[in-house]
């Protein structure tokens, strides 16, 4: 673990449930689901970034993303694979338009 991700053993569903449950936050990781290196900027550009940090705290400190600084930038990446291990079958569920229809997960992946 290091101070800012948590390994994948202290991974609690309740945070990882409360982190995804925020349309923002369900954005963020909708777009983060390709498993793609994203820079912070570039993912949901209309919130303002005052937001944003206070959204890629609650993910990361959940274990839900992984962030990267490379000079002045910030990259995110979704820890999939931590979470697959930890939760099966969590990301998937929640990813799918199928479980939730027309929910805060696809009006905000739309935009």
């Amino acid at each position: 673990m290091t101070a800012l991700h948590p390994s994948s053993e202290q991974f609690q569903l309740e945070a990882v449930l409360a982190a995804l449950g925020h349309p923002i936050r369900a954005s963020i990781v909708r777009a983060l689901s390709s498993g793609e290196e994203r820079f912070c900027g570039a993912i949901v550009p209309d919130v303002p970034k005052s937001t944003l940090t206070h959204h890629w705290r609650v993910l990361r400190e959940s274990g839900v993303i992984r962030q990267r600084p490379s000079g002045r930038k910030l990259y995110l990446t979704l820890r999939r694979d931590d979470l697959d291990a930890r939760f099966p079958g969590l990301l998937d569920l929640l990813l799918s338009d199928e479980a939730f229809g027309r929910t805060a997960w696809h009006v905000a992946s739309s935009g």
